[in-house]
């Protein structure tokens, strides 16, 4: 069944359940979560979208979020969820790439969407997303529109090593996938449970809240929007059975807290799901012995939503177990719905006790790119996935992540790129060659960090990122050296500077 079938399915059996809640309070039953589903259906409809047009959504953590994922579902358009920390010339590119007419931004996101619209090749229609509930509340609801497995359901845009973001296109198939997975391997969702999504629901949180809605519980949005160690304490006071999906940053954050989980609140927390960056093995144990055994890895990727593999609460809580600690360091074993390989050096696809690119398919990989078909082809081969990571398989079948192909950076859990910020960089006349990195840092995983030469001031290029790229992209430090290390060939040798940079923080 499709994401909207669902929703109908789930308010039938449980019409009076809270579906969506802010903070301790229920915004909606999933009864009425589903009248407002098939109402903003009909006002989409009303204002001449059609079924299968994407339909943007630009905004922070609100219910109205759910709310609107669910009727562009429930109207058979396309969910294009948009990171809300983009700058406003990374929104108008996705706005003109994924051809969106419809666009709903939350109020703290309203500038920036008018700015990025102002820059598009089409007319976009912006809708206050806090505003809803009067607009909505005037429509008749709409009658479901049925859609097939394989018909677009998430258009997912991640970074793209030329630093233009791809759009990765999800099915309800893909979606039925990640569910499945979840519930089987990750963790089980019971009525009684709900998810609290401190994490972006644009990106894996709020993919997450396709597995709980299927099973009744509740999406409940903090009060924050985002993630506070002291109202995720009192939101634990209330909740239970309670999931949550969190960067291991936020994980950290958690444990190294002044404020102290109660027994009841550690009770209350079930599992918390961790992915989209490694997590050291030393801060996984100390996570374990202050949570208890309340910690899963999920790897995934946009493309292959959330499902290649996960180490589950059994793995991470097994001390006793003989390769424990090297379990530990390791992203797990592949999820039953995928099958997991790596492409050697010499282009052999091999699926034990071999290191390579990490390969991955199954009917949770995406379809494609959208409008991309050579990216599509260059990251597809033969139904295997190529992601871009390299890693090795053990003979147990656990696979540890070794190195990151293309030079990403992840920082508190977010992807970043270095040519995209490289390439602004050099648009300033006093920067001659410029090569960024990732630097280790303890609470975000990697910082930000660009080496450059010529004359420009630090001050001068932090202002330019600042004007160009979203805020969580630019560099933590510029650090100004007489040449870059390169090779004969005249590559940036980012090895050789990962080097000189450890040996500058000694």
């Amino acid at each position: 069944m499709a994401e909207a079938e669902w929703l109908d399915k789930i308010a039938d059996r449980f019409p009076h359940r809270p579906a969506l809640a802010r903070g301790r309070h229920v915004v909606a039953s999933f009864s009425a979560l589903r009248t407002q589903a098939a109402q903003l259906a009909d006002l989409l409809q009303q204002m001449g979208a059609q079924k299968g047009d994407r339909i943007g959504i630009f905004a922070q953590n609100t219910p109205s979020f759910i709310t609107t994922l669910y009727g562009i579902w429930w109207a058979g358009m396309v969910a294009v969820p948009i990171n809300a920390k983009l700058h406003p010339d990374e929104l108008a590119y996705i706005l003109n790439h994924g051809g969106i007419a419809h666009l709903f931004a939350s109020t703290d996101t309203q500038a920036a969407a008018e700015d990025a619209i102002a820059k598009t090749d089409h007319a976009v229609q912006r809708h206050d997303l806090d505003a809803l509930d009067d607009r909505v509340a005037a429509m008749t609801p709409a009658t479901r529109q049925d859609v097939a497995p394989d018909d677009l359901a998430w258009l997912f845009y991640t970074s793209g090593t030329t630093g233009r973001p791809k759009g990765a296109m999800l099915t309800y198939r893909n979606l039925d996938e990640m569910a499945r997975g979840f519930l089987e391997t990750v963790a089980p969702v019971a009525p009684a449970d709900c998810i609290i999504h401190a994490a972006p629901l644009s990106h894996g949180s709020g993919l997450y809240a396709v597995p709980h809605l299927r099973q009744g519980a509740c999406q409940v949005i903090p009060e924050s929007g985002g993630f506070d160690v002291e109202e995720l304490a009192t939101l634990l006071d209330h909740w239970s059975g309670v999931s949550m999906f969190a960067a291991p940053t936020m994980v950290n954050r958690l444990v190294r807290s002044d404020v102290q989980l109660t027994e009841t609140q550690r009770a209350h927390l079930k599992v918390i799901v961790y992915g989209g960056a490694p997590m050291y093995a030393e801060d996984a144990e100390q996570a374990l012995t202050t949570l208890g055994p309340k910690l899963a890895q999920i790897y995934g990727q946009g493309e292959s939503p959330m499902t290649i593999t996960c180490l589950s609460r059994d793995v991470i809580a097994g001390r006793d177990q003989a390769q424990w600690r090297d379990r530990l360091a390791s992203v797990g074993a592949a999820f039953p719905q995928v099958k997991l390989a790596v492409k050697t050096a010499d282009g052999a696809i091999q699926f034990k006790e071999a290191q390579g690119e990490v390969l991955v398919r199954g009917e949770v990989v995406m379809k494609g790119y959208w409008q991309d078909p050579e990216a599509t082809a260059t990251a597809i081969i033969d139904g295997w996935l190529h992601t871009g990571d390299i890693g090795h398989i053990a003979g147990d079948g656990y696979l540890t992540l070794l190195d990151r192909s293309k030079d990403l950076i992840i920082s508190g859990g977010a992807n970043i790129y270095p040519r995209e910020v490289e390439e602004i960089l050099l648009t300033h006349p006093d920067v001659q060659d410029v090569s960024v990195i990732g630097r280790p840092d303890p609470d975000w995983g990697e910082v930000v960090v660009a080496y450059y030469t010529g004359k420009a001031k630090a001050a001068d290029l932090d202002a330019l990122c600042l004007e160009r790229i979203a805020r969580f992209k630019r560099p933590k430090d510029y650090v100004q050296i007489d040449h870059l290390p390169k090779s004969n060939y005249g590559k940036v040798l980012k090895s050789s500077l990962r080097e000189i940079d450890a040996h500058r923080q000694k």
